[in-house]
């Protein structure tokens, strides 16, 4: 089936058209159109890695799959600066969009973390978490690493990204990205950030399981 995706801002200047018409399969999701474009217009992998897509107005996530008669758009960083490095969303997390945030021409070595929902705890058969976050002290508190990090390792840049709502068996709860010049600081750095987004980081879990529930502060993980 032919698809059509729109354009705009940065996006449209890069790839000099405000639509383009993609030939795709009937089972195409949101992740294989990114990765058709990326192909046709690697010039914009960038910008496109960091957009959002678009379909009949509402944004949607990777594995939605397409139809003929969607709309779809691609949706650049708004407000023409560049996406936050540390967030608190209810949005599903992408390990690509968080490494595009720190990947730069002195990087020699990404390391990245991704957390996510295990169905097992300390023998507890868990159905699902929800995460809640004081999200303006914990987004000073990622920024806080960030500049500890720098102390350590001043060549380090570093991203945090958490999720809160509800999360299921598998879905990713944090990413960290953290660049560096040489592999071995990124190693420690990444290490370093995880254990401190731990330790001071407002941000807490409740385990539902099969027989009770229990909130746990980021901090006793």
């Amino acid at each position: 089936m032919k698809v059509t995706i729109k354009f705009f801002a940065g996006i449209a200047e890069s790839v000099g058209k405000r639509e383009h018409t993609i030939q795709v399969n009937q089972e195409s999701t949101v992740k294989d159109i990114l990765a058709v474009l990326i192909d046709e217009f690697p010039q914009a992998k960038d910008l496109i890695d960091k957009s959002m897509v678009s379909i009949n107005h509402d944004f949607a996530k990777l594995d939605q799959k397409i139809i003929e008669s969607d709309e779809i758009a691609l949706i650049p960083p708004v407000s023409g600066g560049e996406e936050p490095l540390f967030e608190i969303t209810n949005k599903p997390l992408s390990a690509d969009q968080v490494i595009a945030k720190v990947s730069n021409n002195m990087a020699g070595a990404i390391l990245t973390f991704v957390g996510t929902v295990r169905e097992f705890t300390k023998g507890k058969k868990t159905t699902y978490l929800e995460y809640e976050a004081y999200p303006e002290m914990a987004i000073k508190k990622m920024k806080e690493i960030a500049d500890e990090i720098k102390e350590r390792w001043p060549d380090a840049k570093v991203a945090i990204s958490h999720r809160i709502g509800k999360l299921d068996i598998e879905e990713i709860s944090v990413i960290i990205a953290v660049a560096t010049p040489h592999r071995n600081d990124a190693f420690e750095a990444g290490r370093y950030a995880i254990e401190r987004l731990k330790q001071i980081v407002p941000i807490w879990k409740k385990e539902i399981w099969e027989d009770g529930e229990e909130w746990i502060g980021n901090q006793e993980r």
